[in-house]
């Protein structure tokens, strides 16, 4: 048993700083798994040690999935590994093989939690949805289903269920994303709004949005140029400015 601050510390520098210089980089395994296991940021830094393992060294994890499945909760895009941990889950999602309710699952889970996340991660979220819909057609019936729930009661997904198979995602739709399309962030509500169209074959680079942060998202609003506003052409008349006013009478502007 480490320290907490003393395994981030190793597992931050573990894939790039140790791994590749071991004759057994696999001698990490249990290492890394109990890692993995722990939750919250040591799991989240102990995925770039496994990418490693079970891409080049073939190592079985069964439960791989249910536990990432598990690190999505509402923290996960404020947390300061966010990039991190959604670069490796596009790679680990990215398999046309993995079953459409597995994806579907996680579909659903992050846009759930995108109901309340904040505005430069919802900007790389929602694009990250739709790359998941061009990968795998077969869970766009959650965006086409007909008559979805109309409200949260009604939605058959099982928001607390650990495993993905018993989530019932795919009996689901995504009225999340739709209520995004409301949102007071403009980009935001754009951004949502693109699932009501066919989407393009080609993904989308969300590479540049990883690290996107809520200081760039408002000097870029500060930064845009105003464009003309059409001004009222009739003269102002009374407290509430409305036409035969009867405040108009009593109070004065001047």
């Amino acid at each position: 048993q480490l320290p907490t601050g003393l395994y981030k510390k190793v597992l931050v520098i573990l894939h790039d700083s140790v791994l590749p210089y071991m004759n057994e980089p696999t001698l990490m395994m249990d290492f890394l798994t109990v890692a993995y296991g722990i939750g919250g940021a040591i799991s989240l830094l102990a995925l770039n040690g496994l990418f490693i393992l079970i891409h080049q060294h073939n190592l079985e994890y069964p439960d791989f999935y249910k536990k990432l499945y598990s690190l999505l909760d509402p923290s996960i895009y404020h947390v300061k590994y966010r990039a991190r941990f959604f670069h490796l889950t596009d790679l680990f999602l990215s398999s046309s093989h993995l079953p459409a309710y597995l994806v579907a699952a996680f579909i659903k889970r992050l846009a759930r939690l995108a109901l309340t996340a904040p505005p430069e991660a919802l900007l790389m979220i929602i694009p990250f949805i739709c790359n998941l819909f061009r990968r795998h057609p077969a869970c766009r019936v959650l965006v086409h289903r007909p008559g979805g729930p109309a409200d949260m009661s009604e939605d058959p997904y099982v928001m607390g269920e650990e495993e993905p198979s018993e989530s019932r995602a795919l009996e689901s739709s995504l009225w999340e994303i739709q209520s995004l399309q409301n949102h007071y962030h403009p980009d935001v509500a754009k951004a949502a709004a693109v699932l009501n169209q066919s989407l393009s074959e080609m993904e989308d680079d969300i590479s540049g949005l990883l690290e996107l942060s809520a200081y760039e998202l408002f000097d870029k609003e500060v930064k845009k140029k105003a464009v003309g506003v059409p001004l009222e052409f009739e003269q102002v008349r009374g407290l509430f400015g409305k036409k035969n006013d009867i405040f108009a009478e009593h109070f004065s502007l001047d």
